[in-house]
Parts: structure tokens; sequence; C-alpha cells
């Protein structure tokens, strides 16, 4: 008899294992597929070594800036494919290790529910007390005729030695952006077309408006209200012909279609038997303690759909893992931030500005932008700004929004500020280190707070 099963081993699986041994449990964790799941092997890990590739590439052409000369030789993509593999490798062998070094017992194979205290893998059934289930997502192809025999994944591009001349990238979530963004740096010209009105819909809309215009700046042609209708052979050598359905259909003829979209891996885990229902995007629904609808059955990460992202499932295998244990902790989803390596990095936390005001806050906004700070200037860096939402009638910060450099690290500052519930006037008077980027989220801060110290009168 175990005290938890945690069923996966990636980002969220992983951590909520070893947090129940801490916690004095007998621990199984089941994996049915690589250790580390899509983060270490197919997602975070793996795209941050690309575009960290890609940003070097940038550093290296803009160089001249600052009066150093450099020519570029030839670029080895077989390289960073050796890079990303080597790295994924040194994390999986690290989370294995501290897995046995914690006691938890790992067991390879599929895992079924087959009621909320039984987990069969390999026909063998597992008693346990609890269980959290960590199964992730998986690709999720939109169903438009012709594409799964043109799509390209995002995990291809991840392994690819050779980059497309010419993409088209359907639907506009995190992964599709930060691909634009990557296979532009490489050379290939992007296409994004995006039924909404905007890319990054669900994002404040500064902040899709700036990556929209970095990504022209860059030549990426980016089309709104446009859906990928069809898909079918072009000329011979010419790749696939792509009709897109907008206010006028258009064709768009291109090497690649590239679909990285993702939806909650919950297929063929027995739910039903365990009384364990889903959301509306396919996600198991939990509530604040993470709990599933069958009592003592927890879920985290992507397997609950909504933001899916690697660092939320970390943090919710906490909460999870030690309300297994006898706590009864509340889960913060308001503090998951929602990162983006794109050129400029953006980084968001908490409500934009359109769904504070969707839930009736009456609200205060301050920005700062990039161009007049220092670092910003001194680094030839200016593109974005830093935008903060409050509540106007007690100062609460509502979100913070960040397109810029190190907006990825900075976004750090404003999660803290909102788990100890500081107001943005406390916010407003924090010191910072200059010049640094960090000080955009003071003086943001300050704007909102009615006192900003370096932006011309309101």
């Amino acid at each position: 008899m175990y005290d938890v099963t945690v069923i996966g081993g990636g980002s969220g699986g992983y951590a909520a294992a070893i947090r129940a041994c801490q916690l004095g449990a007998k621990v199984a964790l089941v994996e049915g597929g690589t250790m580390g799941g899509t983060c270490v092997n197919r997602g975070c890990i793996p795209s941050k070594i690309w575009l960290r590739a890609a940003s070097v590439l940038q550093q290296v052409r803009s160089a001249g800036d600052l009066g150093i000369e450099v020519t570029l030789g030839a670029i080895d993509l077989s390289a960073v494919v050796n890079r990303k593999n080597g790295v994924s490798s040194d994390i999986r062998m690290g989370m294995e290790a501290l897995l046995q070094n914690n006691g938890a017992e790992v067991i390879r194979g599929r895992a079924t529910l087959k009621g909320p205290r039984e987990v069969e893998v390999g026909g063998k059934i597992l008693e346990t007390k609890k269980v959290i289930i960590a199964t992730g997502s998986t690709l999720s192809f939109p169903s438009v005729p012709g594409l799964d025999e043109a799509a390209i994944t995002s995990d291809q591009v991840l392994d690819m030695t050779k980059v497309p001349a010419t993409v088209l990238i359907c639907d506009s979530g995190y992964i599709e952006v930060e691909m634009a963004f990557l296979l532009n740096a490489f050379g290939a010209k992007v296409t994004v077309a995006v039924e909404a009105p905007r890319i990054l819909p669900r994002e404040d809309r500064d902040t899709s408006q700036r990556l929209t215009q970095s990504l022209r700046e860059k030549g990426v042609e980016v089309l709104t209200r446009h859906a990928l209708k069809s898909v079918s052979k072009a000329a011979p050598g010419t790749g696939w012909s792509c009709l897109l359905a907008g206010t006028k259909e258009r064709t768009v003829d291109v090497e690649a279609v590239l679909a990285a979209s993702r939806k909650p891996a919950t297929a063929n885990l027995g739910l039903e038997k365990a009384g364990i229902r889903l959301n509306e995007d396919g996600g198991i629904k939990v509530n604040d303690r993470l709990e599933t609808t069958a009592a003592g059955v927890y879920a985290i990460g992507d397997a609950t759909g909504g933001w899916m992202m690697s660092h939320g499932a970390s943090s919710m295998a906490v909460t999870a893992a030690q309300n297994c244990m006898g706590k009864t902790g509340r889960y913060p989803f308001n503090l998951v931030s929602r990162p983006l390596w794109t050129f400029p990095e953006a980084a968001a936390v908490g409500l934009s500005e359109e769904e504070a005001e969707k839930q009736g806050y009456e609200i205060e906004v301050g920005g700062f932008p990039y161009a007049i700070n220092g670092l910003g200037m001194l680094r030839g860096e200016p593109e974005g700004a830093v935008k903060v939402v409050s509540d106007a009638k007690n100062g609460e910060i509502l979100g913070v929004h960040i397109v810029g450099a190190a907006a990825t690290e900075i976004i750090g500052e404003a999660v803290l500020a909102m788990q100890l519930e500081a107001t943005v006037n406390e916010l407003a008077r924090g010191v910072r280190a200059h010049p640094t980027f960090s000080e955009t989220v003071v003086d943001a801060a300050r704007d909102a707070a009615g006192w900003a110290l370096y932006l011309p009168k309101r």
C-alpha cells in the first residue's frame, strides 16, 4: 500500500513525488514514457536552447552598433540539436537521482485508474491512499483537411538541421509565437495566421500589440481574423498551398505548416471509473485544493488545462502533495506567471486591463517604457514597456504585464509583490539598483499610484 501514487514523471509529477517523500509518504511514481515529460524533452528546455542560439545570433548581427565588427560564418544547426539533447539528458539523470535519493519508487509503464484507490500498471494493481495525476499534455492538430500530411510539429522544429524556407504557423498561443520568432531569426519567411482579432488573445492588449509590431518589423507577416481552411499539394517543388478564410479568402504557398497547439493528456486513464470529471477545455476539473471530483485524487499541471505552464505544474505539485498528507492548502492560480522568450521577451501575471474591467474593478493603470530606462538605452534594447494594473480603491496589484529585455526574470518581482499582498504604493517605494531593467517595475508602479517621477504629467 502506497501513501501517494503519482501518475506522470514530468515537472509536476517529479516535484510532487519528492515533496510527498519529504513529508514521510511511501511514494510510487509511474511513468510510461521518458522521465522529464514535455518540459525537459520537448518543451521548455529544448525550446529555450534554440531561442538562446537565436538570441546570440541576433547579438552577433548587431555587434556593429558597438563598433565590434564580426564576420558571421556557417551556422551548424546540428550543434544546437546536440546541445539540446545533452542538456535534456543531464536534467533527466538529475531527476532520476533525486527521486531515488528521496526514496520514491519509480515504476515504468502506462497507468490506468481502476478506482480512486487503485492504479493498474502492466497488469499489476497498485493500492494507494491518494493519487496525484500529472500526465501533462499532448500535441493537438486542428481539424483541417490536408493538415495531417503537411504539418510539422514543434518537436520536429527542435530537431531540425535545416530551416524551412517558408513556414505558415496556424494559431498564436505561446508556443506558436515563440516558434515564429525562432524560425524568423534563423532565416525562414514566416506567416502567422490567427482566427482571433489579435495574437495572444488571452493576454493584455498592449502585450499583443507590442509583440505583433516586433514580429512585423522583423519581416513576419501576421494575419489576424484568418483561419486555416485547407491544405493541399502546391506546384511540384513548392510544398503546400494553404487556403486561409477571412474577410477575403487568401492562399499562401509554404514549404511547411507548423501545428504546435497542445491539449491535456487525459485519454485512457480510467477517469470515469474513478468518478473524475473534465472541464470544457478537456482538462481535469479540480478545486482550489487541487482535488478532483473523486475524493483523494488530485490533478496538477497541463492535465488540468488552463495556461499549461511548467512552473505552474511544479508549484501545484507542492500544494497537492501537502494536501495528500493532511494539509488543506489552497493553490494561488492568480500567481502563475506567463513568460515568453520572444525578441523582446514578454511576461505577465494576474489580470489584464480588460479582464479587470470585466470583473467590475475600478482600476488604475501605470506604465513605463523601456525607451527611457537607462539600461535599455545603453544596451540598445529600447523595445517594450511595463504595465501595472491596480485596484483604484485599495491599491491592490491586480496584474503586471511586461514586454522587454529580461521580462521573464523581472516578472518574479511582480509575483512576489502580489504574493505578499503589497499595494501599488508599496511597490512604488521600492529601491532598485541603477541602471537595471527591474527599475521599470517600480517606475510603472509609481505611475499607477499617480506620482511618476520620470514621465510627463498626465
